[in-house]
Parts: structure tokens; C-alpha cells; sequence
């Protein structure tokens, strides 16, 4: 039995599903277990708890032989190295009681005789923790980790793909040692079985050193863009987080605890990982082409708000960012099983309307019409059913799980690519919805769109979803709703 720590983070997510696709029996250790449950396969155990809360841990480590760490306090806005170094010794003393065999946990690269940032100051001291426990303990040491939604990948790619020239500090020079995500995957599987006699610590990263304005250009080279790059002495790395969080808001807590870490080299030092693992990490080169040619699909199977830590939950994101995706995604808890919570959203747009503002839904469809797009004309193919590449207006349906998840993607004329996806999932006694409109701006003038008529369209997805929950918690569910047509007779003699 293995357990997983961090299973809704961005590591976590996908190394959950790296050992699921392996048939490994797993456990993933969750603070909100009714929101994750449809995230895991059917074999997977859940156990409710928290990584603070020792009776929760014990329960959790029960039976347990390999137990992965992969927690921080990031975005806390609470003191997260003290909270991280609580968590620590909770799990290390109740892992000892346990009997493990083996702990492995991710932390950071940098030096640890040189002076360290708070962050990686609180990286390392988690590993001793851990290794003090008397538990035998793998501690992976990763810089900067490349793939679709990581921190440190979305910083760079909404600062290049924001500002066509940019003003950067000293500290934007230095080296560091990037590591693609599927090599750190590849690392935490094969750490769960190597021979480990004592506890250890792999520094691990790709065989490139470049500085984050390599990365940078790299990215922008791929890209197609040309961007430029003007260093000065005096950004701080405090004000580059105050700059940080105007033009990438969604990560300014988290973000500036990160800029204090990047003034350091983060460089593997000690190769032996490359003698004791089997493999063989890509460039920087390689990595960012793979991001690029994955983001669609990684961005579709993990929810955008992985990027951040558990530790900071949002109810409402109102037109923040996530790499270059811009987003607006709503919550709202009805008094409605899941199947009353998911019809109103089964039987949107046609000639059931959208909810809320349908005179400005028009409005825009005849917009569409004009500069040659589809505009609402499409209707919907049946007023009750979707299936997978049904047009609806002028969305089309890329997915859909009955009583569980609709995400359409528009084929209106934009500067962009946009998608509207809506989940429910239980929530205590009734059910909770998310809606969540999601933007990839084609350039600046798909920029300037968004913001432009953010106002509007913020005003027409906040009374979209309420529009979604009276129907769900109307008596009598959809019986009542006047926009809901009773089947035709059949004519006589017709059968």
C-alpha cells in the first residue's frame, strides 16, 4: 500500500495517476475528500484528513509500506515554515509508529552551506525532519520544474507572453538546473523500489544550467515571439514580487516567496542520482516543446487551480490567470442532488436560454454574425440530450459526464481560444456547481478583448451561475420551468 500526500497539487495530481496507470494500490491522504473523489480511479482509497491533524495521519499511514511527502505551505498566508516544519513532524513521528518502510519526498535544489531563502531554507529542513525519523528516506532536490502548469513554468510563460519588453534584475542572470516534469515523475516512481540502506539525499535536474532569462527566451524562441530584455541593478527582488503581482496576480503570495529563491543557484552539485536512477532527463530545449505540445491536453485533466497550494482555496476567480489562460470560474452550493444541480446545465443555451442576460447573449451573437462567425443561429440539436460534438449556439460540446461535467469550447469569432466548463460535485447535504470560463488570448489584442469587456462579461457569469442554481433548487426541479417543453403528442395513426 502506498500513500499520497499532495495528491491535489500539481506534482501529486499527475503521480497519482503515473501509479494508478501502474495498478499500484494507493491511498491519497486529502483535506476535502467530497471535492476529490471524482478526481481518483475507482481503486483508489480516500482518507480524510490533514497533515497537521495527528490523528488523521495515523489513520491514513494504517497498513501503509511507502508514503509520499509532497506537501508545502506556500500559499499560506499564515508562517509557512512553521506550519510546514509541524506537518513534518507529525507525519515523521507517526510514520515511525507505522512502521514504513520508506518515505519519499520532492524538496529544492540549493546549497544548503550557502545562506537560502526562507523557502528553500524550509525545503531542506522537511527532509531532515523526515530523515530523522528513523524511517529510511528518499529526498529528491528539483530547481525548476518545466511542464504546463507548473509555478515556475506559468510565471515565465505569462511574463513573456505579456510584456513584448521587459526591464529585469541582476538576479534573472542566474543559474539554475531545470528539470522536465515527466523526469521528476520518473524519479518519484522509480525512489518507491531502489535500494535505499539508509536515508538519502539525489540532487536531480536536466542536463542543461541556464538562467530563468534563458528560459525566457527559449520560450519566447519557440513561441514565435520577439521580446526584449533590458537588465538594471536596482529591481529588488522585492520589487520585481510587487511587479510580479500586476502582471501574474493569481501568483503574487506564492510568487514572491519563489522570486526570494531564484536570487540563489540551484544546480545539482552531486551527480549520483545519475548513477543510481536509470534515467536520463531532457533539455531545457526539449522540455519546453514538450509543455507546449501537451498544455492543451494536461490543462483539460487537471484543474487549473492544482498550480496553487491547497493551503489557499478560492471560492471565486474572477478574471485571474493561469499561465497564459486568463479565467473567470465561479462556486455555488445548491440544495439539489447532483442530477437536479446538472440538468439546468444539460439543457443550456438553445431555446432554454443561458439564465441570465439572454438579451446580451443575443446582442453578441449578432456581433458574431456580423464579422462572418456562427453567431446563435446553431440552436441545439435536442433540447434535453447532448453527446460529444453537438453544436450549442455557438459553442460545441468537447465533453461531457452525465450529472458531473459539460465543457464546451467556443467557435465564435475571438482573438483567442475559449472554453466554458461546468462541474457538480457533492457538497455536504446538496450538491456545489463550478462554472468556469477560460480565455487563451491570441497575442495582445486578445489581451485587450479580455479586459476590455471583462466588466460585462463578469456580470453575465455571475448571474449565469445563480440563474443555474434557481433552476436546480426550483420545486419540482425542471417540471416547472416554463422554458421546458412537453414532448408532442404523437398524431393518430402515427404510432
Amino acid at each position: 500500500m502506498i500513500l499520497l500526500t499532495g495528491a491535489t497539487g500539481y506534482v501529486g495530481g499527475r503521480l497519482m495517476r503515473r501509479l494508478e496507470s501502474e495498478g499500484r494500490a494507493l491511498r491519497c491522504l486529502v483535506r476535502r475528500p467530497e471535492q476529490f473523489r471524482g478526481r481518483a480511479a475507482a481503486g483508489t482509497e480516500i482518507a480524510a484528513g490533514d497533515v497537521t491533524d495527528r490523528d488523521s495521519v495515523a489513520r491514513a499511514l494504517a497498513g501503509v509500506e511507502v508514503a509520499y511527502y509532497l506537501v508545502h505551505s506556500m500559499g499560506s498566508p499564515e508562517d509557512f515554515e512553521t506550519r510546514d516544519r509541524l506537518a513534518a513532524s507529525i507525519f515523521a513521528s507517526a510514520a515511525a509508529r507505522a512502521g514504513l518502510k520508506r518515505i519519499v519526498y520532492l524538496g529544492g535544489l540549493g546549497d544548503s552551506k550557502a545562506e537560502l531563502s526562507a523557502h528553500l531554507r524550509s525545503r531542506h529542513e522537511v527532509g531532515r525532519i523526515l530523515a530523522a525519523s528513523g524511517v529510511p528516506t528518499i529526498e529528491l532536490r528539483a530547481s525548476i520544474v518545466i511542464g504546463s502548469g507548473s509555478l515556475s513554468f506559468e510565471l515565465i510563460r505569462s511574463l513573456v507572453e505579456r510584456l513584448p519588453a521587459m526591464i529585469t534584475p541582476r538576479w534573472v542572470g542566474i543559474l539554475a538546473q531545470p528539470i522536465a516534469i515527466d523526469d521528476v515523475l520518473d524519479y518519484l516512481v522509480a525512489a518507491r523500489a531502489i535500494p535505499l540502506p539508509e536515508s538519502r539525499v539525489y540532487e536531480i535536474g536536466g542536463p542543461d544550467r541556464v538562467s530563468y532569462g534563458d528560459l525566457m527566451r527559449e520560450y519566447a524562441r519557440q513561441r514565435g515571439l520577439r521580446r526584449f530584455m533590458f537588465s538594471v541593478p536596482m529591481l529588488t527582488p522585492h520589487l520585481s514580487s510587487l511587479w510580479l503581482r500586476i502582471v501574474t496576480p493569481i501568483y503574487a503570495e506564492v510568487g514572491r516567496k519563489l522570486i526570494d529563491s531564484i536570487c540563489h543557484p540551484t544546480c545539482v552539485e552531486d551527480e549520483s542520482a545519475l548513477r543510481d536512477f536509470a534515467i536520463r532527463p531532457l533539455g531545457v530545449r526539449e522540455a519546453i516543446a514538450r509543455a507546449l505540445q501537451n498544455e492543451d491536453r494536461e490543462f483539460a485533466e487537471t484543474r487549473w487551480s492544482d498550480a496553487l497550494s491547497s493551503a489557499s482555496p478560492a471560492r471565486a476567480w474572477g478574471g485571474q490567470s493561469v499561465g497564459n489562460r486568463l479565467i473567470d470560474s465561479r462556486v455555488i452550493d445548491v440544495d439539489a442532488t447532483e442530477g437536479d444541480a446538472f440538468a439546468p446545465i444539460r439543457r443550456i443555451g438553445g431555446e432554454a436560454g443561458w439564465y441570465a442576460f439572454d438579451r446580451l447573449w443575443q446582442i453578441r451573437g449578432l456581433l458574431d454574425l456580423l464579422f462572418g462567425g456562427v453567431g446563435l443561429r446553431r440552436g441545439r440539436r435536442d433540447p434535453d440530450r447532448l453527446r460529444v460534438g453537438d453544436t450549442l449556439d455557438w459553442w460545441r460540446v468537447e465533453a461531457i459526464e452525465p450529472d458531473r461535467r459539460l465543457r464546451l469550447v467556443a467557435e465564435m469569432k475571438l482573438p483567442g481560444r475559449a472554453w466554458l466548463e461546468f462541474e457538480v460535485e457533492p457538497a455536504g447535504r446538496g450538491s456545489r456547481i463550478r462554472q468556469t470560463a477560460t480565455f487563451h488570448p491570441a497575442g495582445l489584442l486578445g489581451l485587450a478583448y479580455w479586459y476590455g469587456i471583462y466588466p460585462l462579461h463578469a456580470l453575465v457569469f455571475r448571474g449565469m451561475i445563480r440563474g443555474l442554481a434557481r433552476r436546480a433548487e426550483s420545486p419540482g426541479g425542471l417540471k416547472n420551468d416554463p422554458s421546458v417543453r412537453a414532448p408532442a403528442s404523437p398524431a393518430p395513426g402515427k404510432g
